[in-house]
Parts: C-alpha cells; sequence; structure tokens
C-alpha cells in the first residue's frame, strides 16, 4: 500500500459513527486510527551498562599460595637467607645489593600461605644496582611499578586506607577475591607511596594470600 493510500485511510470520516456511539466508544474510535498510522510511542532505548573491569591474581613470584610447597620455592630461589633457622614458618630470600626481598609464610605442612614482595632499603657499600628480579604477579606486577598501572591491571580496589612503614607515609590497596571462588588466593594488599603534586604513587610491597588476612 502507498503512502497516499495510508494516509487517506487514516482519515477516513468517522462523522456517522461517532453520532451513535457514547464519550467511551468515542475514545476507542479517535485511539484506534492513531495505533493503526504507526503513531503510538515507541519504547525507550535500554540504558547501557558499563562493565566494571575487575582480575584476579593467582601468582606471585612464580609461585601459588594455597598450592605450592616450601619446597618448590626452594628449587626456584635456591638457598634462604641465613636469617632463617631450621622449623621457621617464614622463608626469606634477599642479597645485600639487591633492592627487594621476598619472603614466604608456611602452615605446618610446609605449604605456601602468603607471598610478600617488599622493596628493601638500599645496602651501602659499592654494590652494582640491580633490577628488580622476577618477583611480579601473574598479571606483571611488579615493586616500583606506578600505581595507574595496578589499577589497570586489576581495576579499583575494595578499599583504600592511609599507612605507614619505617615513618613513611603510604596508602594500603586492599583486592578481596573470594568473588573468583573458594580455590583461588582470597586477598591481595598493595603498599603504595602517595600521589604527591599530581604524581602517582609507586608499590612499595605486594602480599598475595590463600587465606583471608
Amino acid at each position: 500500500m502507498t503512502n497516499d493510500a495510508k494516509v487517506a485511510r487514516c482519515s477516513v470520516p468517522r462523522v456517522l459513527a461517532l453520532a451513535k456511539v457514547g464519550r467511551q466508544a468515542l475514545f476507542a474510535l479517535v485511539l484506534l486510527p492513531r495505533i493503526a498510522c504507526g503513531q503510538e510511542a515507541s519504547p525507550n532505548p535500554a540504558t547501557k551498562k558499563t562493565a566494571v573491569h575487575r582480575a584476579n591474581e593467582l601468582t606471585l613470584a612464580g609461585l601459588r599460595p594455597g598450592k605450592d610447597t616450601a619446597g618448590k620455592a626452594i628449587q626456584m630461589y635456591g638457598k634462604v637467607s641465613s636469617k632463617n633457622k631450621p622449623g621457621d614458618s617464614q622463608l626469606l630470600w634477599g642479597a645485600t645489593c639487591q633492592t627487594q626481598n621476598l619472603l614466604v609464610d608456611l602452615d605446618d605442612a610446609k605449604r605456601i600461605q602468603v607471598i610478600r614482595a617488599v622493596e628493601a632499603k638500599w645496602a651501602p657499600g659499592d654494590c652494582p644496582k640491580l633490577m628488580p628480579g622476577s618477583w611480579k604477579t601473574g598479571l606483571g606486577l611488579q615493586v616500583g611499578d606506578a600505581t595507574p598501572k595496578l589499577e589497570r591491571l586489576y581495576g579499583a580496589p575494595d578499599s583504600k586506607s592511609p599507612s605507614t612503614r619505617d615513618g613513611q607515609p603510604l596508602e594500603l590497596w586492599y583486592y578481596a577475591f573470594d568473588w573468583a571462588g573458594e580455590n583461588v588466593p582470597q586477598v591481595m594488599e598493595v603498599l603504595c607511596t602517595r600521589e604527591v603534586d599530581g604524581k602517582p604513587g609507586r608499590v612499595v610491597e605486594i602480599t598475595l594470600a590463600a587465606p583471608s588476612l
């Protein structure tokens, strides 16, 4: 049917019908031509929802808390620090000239429960400055990275709170991963320096834990 024919059809006089009907029928007769001509209101478009980015973490320094053992850590990183004693529930790796330390907390079965990569104070001496080692997360975060990278990888934290270490004002970024299931690390805490004059903070410590801290 042509557009002219549609207009003619929608404009057919209804005088005789209107004379014989009451007020209720009059309303129906006025409404029906509008529907027939396709003039009913279109539904509102659906509101577009913005997806919130978030990601959980499984490993730090190539180790997975809750799964891997002290034996695997020693196989990967060799002899532990001389500060460790037999039977210790925490193992430490570090060297005089390194700017990072790696610590793992063990349960009674020698299974790793908590892993920490920590910025260490620079040791005096004639040692060449070493670049950070492989103590990074599975998604690639390591000590020294800027906070925008942290948020880009994992999304906004569940909380931020002020903190200090050795008198240095810091900020604690807390991520809960319970939404990803029971068999994955449940918590990641990242200590960062605070933003100053628009300059973003940087990561000084990463903690990944199997249980909630």
